[in-house]
């Protein structure tokens, strides 16, 4: 049942706004499109990152020569907690490294742990697994994602603000054109020529 007015007429369908859903559904699409799209790159970059830093990453034992720091509390949620110690390792062969690394807590003095080091010996975090680069891509489409729509957005706003003005500037015309009759005004500067006598 259509929607009438509180005269019985039906409403004017030049007054519908069939194009604010049509422009709601293509922002949003363009926005979904985007993140999809965004977060392929993401992963795909934050893969390839991942494969050229590990082929210049290396697993060596290192021996721990002092007592672990007690940790405060575990840095992951469900994780275990972690503790520091000194430790030692050789890399490349026959070179000796000194720094403090990652062990279990109340690891005593000689014992070992698995590190990673660069080319030249140096610590460094291994990279990330799928989880961490899943994040990030999420986290990419998503705000992908949110500034596609915002950019969106305000394509179809500004559309529509300059559509209203543009209307709105053609009705004050036609009522120039119309209040003389429709009200028995005369409107500025249309009235009857002044005499000259």
């Amino acid at each position: 049942m259509s929607e009438r007015d509180p005269y019985g007429r039906a409403p004017d369908p030049s007054y519908a706004d069939p194009g604010r859903r049509t422009a709601v559904l293509l922002v949003l699409l363009a926005a979904l499109v985007c993140g999809v799209l965004g977060g392929a790159y993401l992963w795909s970059f934050a893969t390839g990152v991942d494969r050229a830093r590990a082929a210049d990453l290396h697993r060596v034992t290192a021996t721990t020569t002092g007592r672990a720091a007690q940790p405060e509390a575990a840095l992951r949620l469900g994780s275990d907690p972690v503790a520091v110690a000194p430790a030692v390792w050789e890399y490349p062969d026959d070179v000796r490294r000194t720094g403090t690394v990652e062990v279990p807590p109340r690891t005593p003095p000689g014992g070992t742990v698995a590190v990673w080091v660069d080319d030249a010996g140096a610590l460094v975090h291994r990279t990330g697994g799928n989880a961490d680069r899943l994040l990030v891509t999420f986290a990419g489409g998503v705000a992908t994602a949110g500034a596609a729509g915002a950019a969106g957005a305000g394509v179809v706003a500004l559309v529509r603000y300059c559509a209203d003005r543009r209307t709105l500037a053609a009705l004050e015309r036609e009522w120039e054109q119309v209040e003389p009759v429709w009200t028995g005004r005369l409107r500025r500067g249309s009235g009857p020529p002044a005499d000259d006598a």
